[in-house]
């Protein structure tokens, strides 16, 4: 049987629909994800995103953002088989490509890719935005993060789509800390193209703190990937800070948390939930 790992890294491995012009959409060709739309939002190969819809009502929005600490070998491939767990529980899942280091990414580009996938939705007829949930693994957890407090900083501050929640699935929340420590075997600099210090605040979740949304957090306790710290911090400072923040540490290693058959997917399905005002 294959471990987790293998499951995770094959399914980075599913192909990926032909560009279209920005703006466009094409019905994906892949028969791992027959129901998703692939829209376009710049001309760029990794400037794109797939959208499902629900078969009924949708609960809401729910950007997905792949991991794989920011590197260009890791894609969206990884986030397919949550936006289609999404769309089976009645969200519109939306599952974004990004420019990543070592095609085009680092700082601003990735941040800006992400800013203006989201920013897309504003544009897609019969999507409702009224509840736009960022959920994101790893890395893809610190864009999450991100993302609902980049309104505040001016390359981003006319975001049309505000994200009114989060959840990071072992996110890298304070990339201080996770340069310190050699996460990635030396991701963040390589992200940010030096050293991270107060200087990169608007691109560090840690430094955003207290945000207007509330934040969750999951993370496996046998994570030998990303330190479980990366979320209990994050989150003892935002409630320090007086935001609304929370943790679950759940059992399990790195990628438990985007196993769409684990107790851990279950529980993640009850946050978004929660989040959007549902449970």
């Amino acid at each position: 049987m294959p471990t987790r790992r293998s499951v995770v890294l094959a399914a980075a491995a599913l192909p990926l629909a032909a560009c279209g012009s920005p703006g466009t959409s094409t019905t994906t060709p892949s028969e791992e994800t027959p129901r998703a739309m692939r829209i376009t939002y710049g001309e760029d190969t990794s400037q794109f995103a797939e959208l499902t819809r629900p078969e009924g009502t949708s609960k809401g929005v729910v950007v997905v953002i792949h991991g794989g600490f920011w590197k260009a070998q890791y894609d969206l491939g990884l986030g397919r088989p949550l936006a289609r767990s999404l769309a089976e529980h009645g969200w519109t899942a939306w599952n974004i490509e990004y420019r990543r280091v070592g095609n085009g990414g680092g700082a601003p580009e990735t941040f800006d890719d992400v800013h203006a996938a989201i920013d897309l939705l504003a544009s897609i007829p019969d999507v409702d935005l009224s509840t736009v949930l960022t959920l994101g693994h790893s890395a893809g957890g610190h864009l999450a993060v991100w993302a609902a407090g980049r309104h505040r900083y001016a390359a981003w501050s006319g975001a049309s789509v505000r994200v009114t929640g989060a959840l990071s699935q072992a996110g890298v929340l304070d990339l201080q800390r996770a340069d310190r420590e050699d996460l990635g075997a030396g991701a963040v600099q390589r992200l940010l193209g030096h050293p991270a210090t107060t200087d990169d605040e608007a691109y560090d979740p840690q430094q955003h703190l207290p945000l207007e949304v509330p934040v969750r957090c999951i993370h496996g306790r046998a994570d030998d990937t990303v330190p479980t710290d990366q979320s209990t911090n994050y989150v003892a400072a935002a409630t320090d800070a007086g935001a609304d923040a929370a943790v679950d540490l759940v059992d399990g290693d790195h990628f438990v948390v985007i196993d769409p058959g684990s107790q851990a997917w279950t529980r993640q399905l009850e946050l978004l939930d929660e989040l959007a005002g549902h449970a």
